[in-house]
């Protein structure tokens, strides 16, 4: 006996194979983007080896997928400095999105010759490698201002790494978060990386040490109209007691002290960090 018409035993069967197609393809279009790229912009030879060797301290490809990058997006990442975190965005963002490098002004003039000679730094070692670099756009912060790309609603990543306590220090915390609100699109989103103060540390400790609270962090980002979308403990390091002669900067990379307990803070590591992310809320 032959059939016309499928049993239907056979009909659900293939809707439901059809449907459990759909869903998967579905699922696929909206998961993250692989790690792949990232993996392989961290493991570029653009990379020092010291560069490279700091990894089991920042993690950065953890802590930029904590942030939600993609290769897409248009990012600005706050001060530099020597590039560290530039030679892994740059050739990330380099064929699909757009990556702006903003230089911090101090207001101060104490480290002005160092400040100068770490730009003029900056700016050959972009000069000398255009495969990689030669799509980063170099532009200004100063005053709560950005100079020489577009920063007006336009950006969807804005990153600043150990940053904070500069910017405390010099009277412009508010004035430069309120610049990333002003940057990012409605839904865009702030990374800070920050090394952490016990809770209860007092403004001056802060300023002194370069350890800064969580909250007053949280605090300042909300004011300026910042949600906090979420933190992370990636760049955590429970060896900090966060109490030497120098502040932060007696650990690796800086060691402050010298020969000074330099086995002992080698021991210890880089500084405990907050990573957080902020969002600015969609309109």
């Amino acid at each position: 006996m032959t059939h016309s018409s499928a049993s239907p035993l056979r009909t659900l069967r293939h809707t439901f194979v059809g449907l459990s197609a759909a869903l998967f393809l579905a699922a696929c279009a909206s998961a993250p983007p692989s790690s792949a790229a990232l993996d392989a912009a961290a493991a570029g030879p653009q990379r020092s080896a010291t560069a490279k060797a700091r990894d089991v301290y920042r993690h950065p490809q953890a802590t930029l997928q904590f942030f939600e990058i993609a290769p897409t997006q248009t990012v600005v990442e706050i001060a530099p400095g020597g590039g560290w975190y530039t030679d892994i965005l740059a050739p990330y963002l380099h064929d699909h999105g757009t990556l702006y490098e903003a230089e911090y002004d101090s207001p101060s003039a104490a480290n002005l010759a160092e400040e100068q000679a770490g730009r003029a730094a900056f700016s050959r070692k972009l000069a000398a490698n255009p495969a990689i670099y030669g799509n980063v756009v170099v532009g200004t912060l100063r005053a709560g201002q950005f100079s020489g790309f577009p920063a007006s609603g336009n950006v969807d990543r804005v990153f600043t790494f150990r940053n904070i306590h500069n910017w405390i220090k010099d009277g412009q915390l508010d004035a430069n978060l309120q610049a990333f609100y002003r940057a990012l699109k409605p839904g865009g989103m702030l990374g800070v990386e920050e090394h952490r103060a016990a809770p209860g540390t007092s403004l001056q400790q802060m300023i002194d040490s370069g350890y800064v609270t969580e909250a007053y962090v949280i605090e300042h980002a909300r004011a300026a109209g910042f949600q906090l979308a979420g933190s992370s403990e990636i760049n955590s390091n429970p060896r900090d007691t966060k109490d030497y002669p120098h502040g932060v900067w007696s650990l690796p990379p800086t060691y402050e002290g010298g020969d000074l307990d330099r086995a002992r803070f080698a021991a210890i590591g880089e500084s405990d960090r907050m990573t957080l992310r902020f969002v600015k809320p969609a309109q």
